[in-house]
């Protein structure tokens, strides 16, 4: 995605703030798990967060279970990951009426090849071992772990509810899937013009309220107000000094530079 997919937004908030929104009321406590690079980071910082050790890194969202469960061995965990924007609350409700603290968790079989998914389950204290085990073993694949477990799997009630999003073409889907087409909200984006954008442009930067979701929406309304001659497949975009593709996800505060063919080679 090249961007943080828990700021992403999809019904008005982040979806970081949405997942725990959707938790809160139906578990005893909600925390984020965060690498230790993570823990500042503004968008995180207003939650409680368990820290990733340092002996995980790099081992994704395992090292996130295995930490959860050290920091508090005596509790289930119900494991949510934060790009699931069709998620909804039956969901969440028919995971928790039918969870076996017997086996070593609760999940439900994806709807689209039946295998586990890992990152909406509950975790049993009594799991941890095996997990610390799992992961001495150089592995790392949570959904490995529950096929190779006693897990206990059901039916999502709602086909697309643990669908994630991890494209800018996926991201533009789920949008358009959500009736919003179009971004819903106004943001402001810092735009900077060279050479013949410049010139066309009449300055070298301006912040403007959009509603473009991508920097291509976003030229194609810039041409509407500036005599820009150049199309878009002519230019390189770059957003928050990293070049970057067309349709890569706007967020506010972006700050989008356009780029023109260099004359001469």
């Amino acid at each position: 995605m090249r961007r943080d997919k828990a700021t992403l937004d999809y019904h008005g908030q982040s979806q970081l703030d949405r997942a725990v929104a959707l938790l809160t009321g139906r578990v005893e406590r909600v925390c984020v798990s965060v690498r230790a690079d993570q823990r500042d980071d503004p968008a995180r910082t207003r939650f409680e967060q368990i820290i990733d050790s340092l002996t995980h890194d790099g081992l994704g969202p395992i090292a996130g279970i295995s930490a959860a469960q050290a920091a508090h061995p005596q509790a289930a965990w119900l494991v949510l990951a934060c790009d699931l924007p069709f998620l909804d609350g039956a969901t969440l409700d028919q995971l928790i009426a039918h969870r076996d603290p017997s086996v070593t968790a609760t999940a439900y079989r994806s709807s689209h090849d039946g295998l586990p998914e890992p990152l909406c389950a509950i975790y049993e204290p009594h799991c941890r071992e095996a997990i610390t085990a799992y992961i001495g073993r150089g592995k790392s694949c949570p959904r490995k772990f529950l096929i190779q477990s006693d897990a206990r799997l059901l039916d999502q009630p709602e086909p697309r509810a643990l669908d994630n999003i991890n494209t800018p073409e996926e991201y533009g889907a789920a949008l358009t899937a959500f009736g919003r087409g179009r971004r819903q909200q106004s943001m402001q984006i810092k735009v900077q013009y060279y050479a013949l954008l410049r010139e066309q442009a009449g300055r070298s930067e301006e912040v403007i309220s959009t509603s473009a979701r991508t920097p291509r929406e976003l030229y194609a309304q810039l041409k509407a107000s500036h005599p820009f001659t150049l199309e878009d497949d002519s230019l390189r975009v770059a957003i928050n000094a990293q070049f970057s593709d067309w349709t890569q996800p706007l967020a506010e505060g972006d700050a989008v530079v356009f780029i023109p063919p260099v004359a001469g080679g």
